[in-house]
């Protein structure tokens, strides 16, 4: 079952908690992948030091003050691609960064890797993954997974951001 909008317009901690065990589903074609969610970070908008949206709007974070449940795809070091889903309310620019997936029981972990085993790219960025037929999120197992808690990665300007215990993995 897709997720819903109100799924996404939860707190951006949550979402990024919830998101785990869920999937990434990508038609291609003919072909379908269905990327079981492993590992995600949450980037909290404004007063988040680490996030696209702290110095305010801009031609590239536009989408992340949109509705929730949009694509925010971007690139990063000139040649990878990076996939978040916009959270919260409208306005509230926020977002949840997928950097792990597993497809049939293949572990791909970073979200450049993630990127380029879905074909994910800027082409997508500003998509609604509630109402598309080329990219959306589907609800996981009904239990309640083991989740680590850990510091974001690459973030070390953030200041007193960057110690936050905002990336979620799945506890093996």
């Amino acid at each position: 079952m897709k997720l819903a909008r109100p799924f996404f317009e939860q707190k951006t901690l949550t979402v990024a908690r919830e998101l785990l065990g869920c999937f990434l589903i990508r038609r291609l074609g003919r072909g379908m992948m269905r990327a079981q969610i492993i590992e995600t970070e949450a980037y909290g908008g404004l007063k988040d030091k680490a996030s696209h949206a702290h110095r305010g709007r801009t031609k590239r974070n536009e989408v992340m003050f949109g509705s929730a449940g949009r694509a925010y795809v971007y690139l990063i070091y000139g040649k990878y691609y990076c996939f978040n889903v916009v959270t919260e309310k409208k306005s509230s620019p926020a977002a949840v960064l997928v950097r792990g997936v597993k497809i049939d029981g293949q572990k791909i972990i970073g979200p450049g890797r993630v990127c380029r085993a879905l074909s994910i790219n800027a082409g997508l960025n500003n998509l609604d993954l509630l109402n598309h037929h080329e990219l959306w999120l589907e609800r996981g197992a009904l239990v309640r997974p083991k989740i680590k808690k850990m510091p974001r990665v690459g973030i070390d300007y953030a200041e007193e951001y960057k110690n936050k215990l905002w990336r979620f993995l799945l506890a093996d």
